[in-house]
């Protein structure tokens, strides 16, 4: 972009400059600088009301900030209107923190949702859709998976299916709001490892919200950190280690996750 925003790179996906916003008295985001890399994992993380949830709401088009420009694939949409917006919407997928499934619908009907609200799709290509989603992210061996409602699933198996429906529009950026939360150590690394998988075999840009340091510093391509409103160190994980924020220090060291210091 031009007049005094970002300058065009293919490598950047989403764009934020000078990105402001308040409600009422309170300034959540002063001035945010972002870049998200194309194809890459990109792990937003800091202490909770920073702004990180109201940042993802802009990234989205869901709320208009009071200054400031997000680029998305070179396009500003700051200020678009609402049918313009929509379709930059359509660009993204969101896998919410404890998946938000429909307790009244099976995982067929769940994972289809989004096609059936939006498009007039013939019923067969619907379930063509959803069945190749299952077989990708390794429900479809589980007995009677489609029939299953949210209530009958493991905690990871509601995961992926949550994924599934945020794929099945084919979105090329994935947003993941605190994937971890609430997992044991084992169930986490394997939303992990589901996360760099579906950015390898999908092609997808993700960006995750995060506390969990251990999962941030196992995959993330980049990780910038959010702090009283703007983004005070953001780069690769070894580039943030080896010279690190004192700010991002604090907040990471006590997880015991990572040692500061090394340059790999």
């Amino acid at each position: 972009m031009t007049n005094g925003g970002p300058t065009r790179d293919d490598r950047w996906q989403i764009q934020v400059r000078g990105l402001h916003k308040s409600f009422g008295s309170q300034e959540v985001l002063r001035g945010i600088d972002l870049d998200i890399e194309r194809g890459k994992t990109n792990i937003v993380i800091g202490g909770s009301g920073q702004g990180k949830s109201v940042l993802m709401k802009h990234l989205m088009g869901l709320l208009q900030p009071d200054s400031g420009q997000i680029c998305v694939d070179g396009e500003d949409i700051v200020g678009l209107d609402e049918v313009a917006i929509g379709k930059v919407q359509r660009k993204f997928g969101m896998v919410f923190q404890y998946a938000a499934l429909f307790d009244s619908l099976n995982v067929v009907e769940n994972i289809a949702f989004p096609l059936i609200e939006r498009y007039h799709l013939p019923k067969s290509e619907i379930l063509d859709r959803v069945r190749d989603l299952l077989r990708r992210l390794d429900l479809a061996n589980v007995p009677g998976v489609e029939e299953k409602f949210p209530g009958e699933l493991s905690g990871g198996m509601r995961k992926r299916v949550g994924l599934a429906r945020a794929l099945v529009d084919r979105p090329k950026i994935l947003l993941y709001d605190e994937p971890t939360t609430g997992l044991d150590p084992i169930a986490s690394k394997n939303v992990d490892e589901m996360i760099r998988r579906t950015a390898d075999d999908f092609g997808v840009t993700s960006v995750v919200i995060s506390h969990d340091m251990a999962s941030t510093f196992r995959i993330a391509d980049r990780i910038a950190m959010l702090y009283d409103g703007t983004i005070i160190a953001c780069g690769t994980p070894a580039e943030l280690l080896a010279a690190p924020h004192p700010r991002l220090r604090e907040f990471v060291e006590p997880s015991g996750a990572v040692k500061f210091g090394a340059s790999s």
